[in-house]
């Protein structure tokens, strides 16, 4: 039984999925747009989260604990500097994914999971 069992493997051993989250968080941030499969890119909202999070705070801890994340250091100096400026607005709900279709070799279903632009626009105004 797998109770209070939290977070998904995915046949992985803890080292190589954590090396493998790292490298795509930083892809991510990189060109804010990659292609992966549904679970994966399901767990990966939860780590983007959390670092635009610290990056909106914006304190020397949070940068320090970023870069424990991310291990360039120019992905997190534009990830800090553009966090409260393009999600300042926003609490919480940083990506969106997109299903894709299944991948032709294993017939995986395909994502493509993206930061989300800007501010949410606001419910009943008008654009004029």
């Amino acid at each position: 039984m797998r109770h209070r069992k939290a977070g998904k493997k995915l046949g992985k051993t803890t080292s190589h999925r954590q090396a493998m989250f790292r490298n795509m968080v930083t892809s991510l941030f990189k060109h804010e747009r990659i292609r992966t499969t549904d679970a994966k890119a399901k767990v990966l909202r939860g780590w983007v989260d959390h670092l635009i999070t610290l990056a909106k705070r914006g304190d020397l801890h949070a940068r320090r604990q970023a870069l424990s994340i991310v291990r360039e250091k120019n992905v997190v100096h534009k990830l800090f500097a553009e966090a409260n400026d393009r999600f300042g607005a926003r609490a919480g709900g940083y990506t969106r994914i997109i299903k894709e279709g299944c991948r032709p070799g294993d017939a995986a279903p395909v994502s493509i999971i993206e930061l989300v632009a800007g501010a949410p626009a606001k419910a009943g105004s008008s654009q004029e």
